[in-house]
């Protein structure tokens, strides 16, 4: 199978400081004997905020460019040493420009292609240390690039790992349910969600609308708990967190 990881900003660098031995965690539970990788990575600015000694992330966009530039090596570093002996890493840095031009979109199709076909593992972020319109948004923390990516190279599944169970609804004067599956992304829904990380820009909201977009196009998605020794594993076999049934699929 062809599987895209999204890692957020709470998992990588919670509190600003990179954590390998979570993102070793992650990178244990793939197969790589059977199925192909992408990565797409949070966590360069609140990386490089830890590396450059700042106390928090700049407000001002030139700050967390610079942040984002310092950030990059330390993440790209982390990943080469996880896969040190397993496969070849590749980075990509991207902007909302490479899916909405057909020239760009074609190429990013054909560069994944030959390098999915080479064995490599792509790791994929948002091009933050050049691209203003990403830092102010564009994507929503990776949650749309991830499902962008996801359409792109036709994958089987999109698995966006955070730091809760999953989509958490009220329920009642109880504490919250876990939606185990959504069916379809209503406004009821969308409304329960607007909390975000303090170093991240994402939160449920982007997840679920990124869960939409990848579903739409033919992809299953799931919601996981990150921190969970097995969520990439149980996540795919319906175990744990909240499932969206590709748009093909009758459930």
């Amino acid at each position: 199978m062809r599987i895209v990881i999204k890692v957020g900003t709470s998992l990588i660098a919670p509190g600003g400081r990179i954590d390998a031995n979570l993102m070793r965690a992650i990178v244990d539970q793939f197969d790589l004997s059977k199925n192909e990788y992408l990565i797409v990575t949070s966590g360069a600015i609140a990386a490089g905020v830890s590396r450059l000694g700042l106390s928090k992330r700049p407000s001002g966009v030139p700050g967390m460019q610079a942040c984002a530039a310092v950030g990059q090596s330390q993440l790209m570093h982390t990943y080469e040493r996880l896969f040190f002996g397993k496969k070849v890493v590749a980075q990509l840095l991207l902007s909302s420009d490479d899916f909405t031009s057909p020239v760009r979109y074609r190429n990013l199709q054909n560069a994944l292609a030959e390098l999915l076909a080479l064995g490599v593992v792509p790791i994929v972020n948002e091009n933050d240390s050049v691209s203003v319109r990403e830092l102010e948004g564009a994507f929503g923390d990776n949650d749309e690039l991830s499902a962008l990516l996801a359409t792109a190279v036709k994958a089987d599944w999109l698995l966006l790992l955070t730091n809760v169970e999953g989509l958490l609804v009220p329920n009642g004067r109880e504490k919250p349910r876990l939606q185990r599956v959504v069916r379809k992304l209503t406004p009821a829904l969308e409304a329960q969600c607007d909390g975000k990380s303090a170093m991240g820009r994402g939160g449920m909201i982007s997840k679920l609308r990124a869960a939409k977009l990848a579903s739409e196009g033919g992809v299953q998605v799931a919601i996981v708990n990150g921190r969970h020794p097995q969520g990439i594993t149980l996540g795919m076999r319906r175990k744990i967190g909240t499932y969206f049934p590709p748009a093909r699929e009758e459930v």
